[in-house]
């Protein structure tokens, strides 16, 4: 029983989404008979599907708060950046909760320019991605040099599109493209640039999302049909 209730409640809800989604018309409500059922689903789905992730995210801070106050009492590896996580998060928690700042009542909004969270958000957390993004640009340049050896004719292919890219972008590339004569306008550094964006590169990005839907649909049917094993089925 523990495997099949989770598993007929999944498979039933996903099937009436199914449903839902190709028998429900947006522009028209359903007044009567099955439709009206599947037109009401349809419209409260997102209010029902907001009030599992409250639950969700009060599961989740419930978990951070008990993997990291372990690992502070038992001090273990590492347990100092446990305790700013924790101190961090209590404090944020706080700050948003109680509104601090902002106007008061369950109006008040959160992101008003005065609340503290927003000030929190604006001095801490902002420069904060900055610096990360700041060092990843360290670690891709790291990975391009790796990856762009010229060890085969993709990589050559990949090398010279994404050199074209990088200095298309720069006002040199501007530049060069300058001293070329105006019969020669299609060999401009920045318009190959634009077009290695605009054609080959929305072609991959097309196909890399046929292939996550496709993924999605095989495991969208393993989860319906009971067949996978995360999920709670078979073993």
């Amino acid at each position: 029983m523990k495997r099949l209730i989770p598993r007929v409640i999944t498979t039933a809800v996903g099937v009436v989404l199914i449903v839902t989604a190709l028998v429900v018309r947006p522009e028209a409500e359903a007044t009567g008979g099955p439709l009206a059922v599947f037109d009401f689903i349809d419209r409260n789905f997102s209010v029902w599907f907001n009030i599992l992730a409250v639950f969700a995210f009060i599961l989740g801070g419930a978990n951070l708060l008990r993997v990291h106050l372990l690992k502070v009492v038992r001090r273990q590896t590492d347990w100092a950046f446990s305790l700013v996580t924790l101190v961090s998060f209590v404090a944020v928690l706080v700050v948003g909760l109680a509104k601090l700042g902002g106007p008061a009542g369950l109006e008040g909004s959160v992101t008003h320019p005065e609340a503290w969270l927003t000030t929190v958000f604006d001095g801490l957390y902002e420069p904060l991605m900055s610096t990360l993004f700041a060092l990843l640009a360290f670690f891709v340049a790291s990975a391009a040099y790796r990856a762009f050896r010229l060890r085969s004719v993709e990589s050559s292919v990949l090398l010279v599109a994404a050199f074209v890219v990088l200095l298309g972008r720069t006002p040199l590339g501007t530049w060069l493209s300058n001293l070329l004569p105006p019969g020669l306008a299609f060999l401009r550094i920045d318009t190959l640039s634009m077009w290695i964006l605009a054609v080959p590169n929305v072609a991959g990005q097309r196909a890399v999302l046929i292939g996550i839907a496709v993924g999605v649909i095989a495991l969208t049917v393993r989860l319906l049909a009971g067949r996978d094993q995360r999920s709670g089925g078979p073993a």
